[in-house]
């Protein structure tokens, strides 16, 4: 396989790097040199502050065309080649940046859902405020009895002339306190079989009956929610798709967010950031990095982070022959999230009794964000679909293994 670029990518490549550097460095203050102090300063803001940085930066994008490279022009996307969308990709991973500014679910995944699946009128209301960042989007699949197993979601809605009207709970709904919009999942059919009698709408979030509760996560934050709905119409015209098939619509949007998800985790820069913790510390009486456990530890993190990309190309290779992402692309969110887990458990090792030490604390190293890491790192093993859900998935669909 040739890995190399032609001249006129590599000259994107560089156009993109000059951009995500400087304003990365404007916002974030993040270095293109992937030294660790330059990421602190998003730690060492509140909550609101940091989703201040992030709304600028989305209009930033926005303004330089970057915000929805996969986007088909028609729609206000970039309209951009595949390979283009690796590089920007590794760009902005390599800053450890979000791929897609303030409003990752919309771009990521809503929006490509419409643009195949929604009506012209849906289009055109949703697609333009989605890339300004006008309108922000969560998404309402899962409920305190329907997590893993999301067809058996029980909130219910009943049409009543030109309206949807939603009563039931959804629960681990991110950013739902911050966002205009979100894509509900609701059973219309109760008496159909569970995969069946499910539709998809689009819910204005400051509709009357919506209650919002943000969840403390161990961490400290409250990214998650629970989001509770009493009578709430919804206009029939926010249905996408035919009633009673949305769970062909939802699967759309899950393969959207599993294709990204084994991309937009930025491990190879985590992992370059404990090298270089490696060379700060001690372990067992010896610099870190000198210690040969801690070397192989890293040489192996660092083997699997370019395994991870070159799988990554695998896929890539198959979308420019034309084939569609499949099952297979579990892989990548599995193999991400479970790499980054392992990496967080081994930081909190290499530190010892200092990776309890949260930011506020006196001799916190780096500011505590390896104890932050180590927190949420576990949390990524389940948005998306669990690794055991993972795991079945490779099992029966790609490795064609008979059900347990």
């Amino acid at each position: 396989m040739d890995f190399s670029f032609t001249p006129e990518q590599e000259a994107f490549r560089a156009r993109l790097r000059e951009w995500f550097e400087r304003t990365s460095a404007e916002l974030f203050g993040r270095r293109g040199d992937g030294m660790g102090a330059s990421t602190a300063s998003l730690l060492d803001v509140s909550d609101d502050t940091r989703w201040q940085r992030l709304r600028e930066y989305h209009k930033r994008l926005y303004d330089a065309g970057y915000v929805a490279l996969h986007w088909p022009k028609e729609w206000g996307g970039g309209g951009a080649s595949l390979i283009e969308q690796a590089i920007y990709q590794d760009e902005a991973l390599r800053l450890g940046l979000p791929l897609y500014g303030a409003n990752q679910l919309a771009i990521d995944r809503i929006g490509p859902t419409l643009i195949v699946l929604g009506t012209e009128e849906q289009k055109k209301r949703y697609l333009h405020k989605m890339l300004t960042g006008e309108e922000i989007w969560c998404q309402g699949y899962s409920e305190p009895n329907a997590g893993s197993d999301l067809a058996g979601l029980q909130t219910r809605a009943v049409l009543e002339g030109d309206s949807f009207v939603v009563n039931g709970q959804k629960v681990w709904t991110s950013l739902a306190q911050r966002a205009d919009m979100q894509v509900l999942l609701v059973r219309t059919d109760p008496a159909a079989p569970k995969h069946k009698g499910i539709s998809y709408l689009l819910v204005d979030m400051k509709s009357p009956g919506i209650t919002i509760r943000p969840l403390m996560q161990i961490t400290g934050e409250s990214g998650f929610n629970e989001v509770f709905y009493d009578n709430v119409r919804v206009p029939k015209e926010n249905l996408v798709g035919e009633i009673n098939q949305g769970w062909q619509v939802s699967i759309a949007t899950l393969m959207w967010e599993r294709v990204s998800g084994g991309t937009r985790h930025p491990v190879e820069r985590t992992i370059n950031e404990l090298i270089e913790l490696a060379q700060k510390v001690e372990f067992e009486g010896m610099p870190a990095h000198a210690h040969p456990y801690v070397r192989q530890k890293l040489s192996q993190f660092a083997i699997e982070a370019r395994c991870l990309r070159l799988s990554r190309y695998r896929g890539l290779t198959a979308q420019l022959k034309g084939k569609v992402p499949g099952p297979e692309s579990s892989f990548g969110k599995l193999f991400a999230t479970e790499l980054n887990l392992r990496v967080a458990m081994f930081a909190d090792e290499l530190l010892g009794p200092y990776g309890t030490l949260m930011k506020e604390s006196i001799g916190a190293v780096e500011g505590g964000r390896w104890t932050m890491r180590t927190l949420a790192a576990r949390g990524l093993t389940i948005a998306a679909g669990s690794s055991e859900i993972q795991h079945n998935i490779i099992g029966e669909r790609v490795l064609k293994l008979p059900k347990g």
